[in-house]
């Protein structure tokens, strides 16, 4: 059975959805944030040197990187679900996405984390962030008016990746003026699984 190591406010919560989303079974191992420094605590870095969540230990692998836990999950699914066959039509637009929501958007996503947390004017990567987050979020809009999920009319794991970053921006109000991406959000917030991965925090 796998073994979750999960850290409230974390990306780790896109790893217990899609385990929700399979059915598949595991033991959860919840870690706090040091509520001072908002820091992951030391007990993550006796599971993985990185001490950073999400971590699943199976059958001797112990993985950190959610991208790379994600696709650990979908190779142990006997049925083959949330990811396109690779002769699919679709399957490369689902590896775009899988990947652009850690490679493209958590970056500018973050650093706007980041800067909001100290007082500053005039700061040199303002102009750098506002204008990644608007080619990114111009894209996902434009991508989201054409279809229902990222990699077409299926929910995928390409959605799980994508929907945990675009949390982290509407909850630091970045997604004003983009109506499709809050509508995507509302749709797969109601989804029962979504909804169990969500408790843990």
């Amino acid at each position: 059975m796998i073994t979750v190591h999960h850290l409230n406010r974390s990306r780790s919560k896109r790893v217990l959805w899609l385990l929700e989303e399979l059915n598949m079974p595991y033991e959860l191992v919840c870690h706090e944030r040091n509520p001072m420094t908002q820091m992951a605590p030391d007990s993550l870095k006796k599971i993985h040197p990185l001490g950073k969540a999400p971590i699943v230990v199976d059958e001797g692998v112990t993985l950190c990187e959610s991208g790379a836990v994600m696709e650990f999950i979908l190779s142990k699914d006997s049925e083959h679900r949330l990811r396109p066959a690779s002769d699919a039509d679709n399957y490369y637009q689902y590896l775009e996405w899988l990947h652009f929501a850690e490679g493209s958007l958590a970056l500018p996503v973050i650093t706007s984390l980041l800067m909001g947390m100290e007082k500053r004017s005039g700061a040199p990567l303002d102009f750098y962030i506002k204008k990644e987050l608007d080619v990114d979020f111009g894209y996902i809009e434009s991508t989201l008016a054409e279809r229902a999920y990222f990699a077409g009319n299926e929910f995928t794991a390409a959605d799980v990746m994508m929907t945990i970053v675009l949390e982290f921006a509407d909850n630091l109000k970045l997604l004003d003026g983009y109506p499709k991406i809050h509508d995507y959000l509302k749709s797969v917030q109601t989804r029962p699984a979504y909804k169990k991965a969500a408790k843990h925090g």
